[in-house]
């Protein structure tokens, strides 16, 4: 069971970053493709982080079956730690290099800033989601929501071909 946690939560951290890298990395591109200055092309990456990162969590439950609604405030809970975790971490880590968040997308400085920023994010999150996952919480809610959609699922086959 230890392991099995263990891995839920990197599995989990993974796929929070992968919201959270899209989110960032988007928003970075359109603040500046706009002229945004840094705060509001900071708030453009991280509203679209918590955008994608929650997509990316609900659409696997919305496949499944589950409402769009329900999945969704399945997802709030469960993701919103996680992710503001790893955008804040990001986003100190972006700000604390010097010259990275000025540098623009066109410069490996940028680039450099922002692979270090999001593993700096996925270890500071991991923590934060495996413990959630000891207590039920987090990506556990999302993982027993769909083991007890797909025993329904298993139910319903059985009784279709009894």
């Amino acid at each position: 069971m230890h392991n099995n946690i263990q891995s839920l939560a990197k599995s989990a951290t993974l796929h929070c970053l992968t919201g959270c890298a899209i989110g960032e990395i988007l928003g970075l591109i359109i603040g500046t493709a706009i002229g945004l200055s840094t705060l509001p092309t900071i708030a453009l990456a991280v509203g679209l982080s918590f955008i994608f990162g929650y997509s990316l969590s609900a659409l696997p439950l919305v496949k499944s079956g589950i409402a769009l609604g329900a999945a969704l405030s399945l997802v709030f809970a469960a993701d919103t730690l996680s992710i503001a975790t790893m955008e804040l971490v990001d986003n100190t880590v972006m700000a604390v290099i010097p010259g990275a968040m000025e540098a623009g997308l066109v410069n490996p400085i940028f680039w450099l800033g922002m692979a270090l920023a999001l593993t700096a994010a996925y270890f500071a999150s991991y923590p934060v989601n495996l413990y959630l996952l000891k207590r039920g919480k987090g990506h556990a809610l999302m993982h027993e929501m769909h083991e007890l959609d797909e025993a329904e699922a298993h139910h319903h086959t059985h009784k279709e071909t009894a």
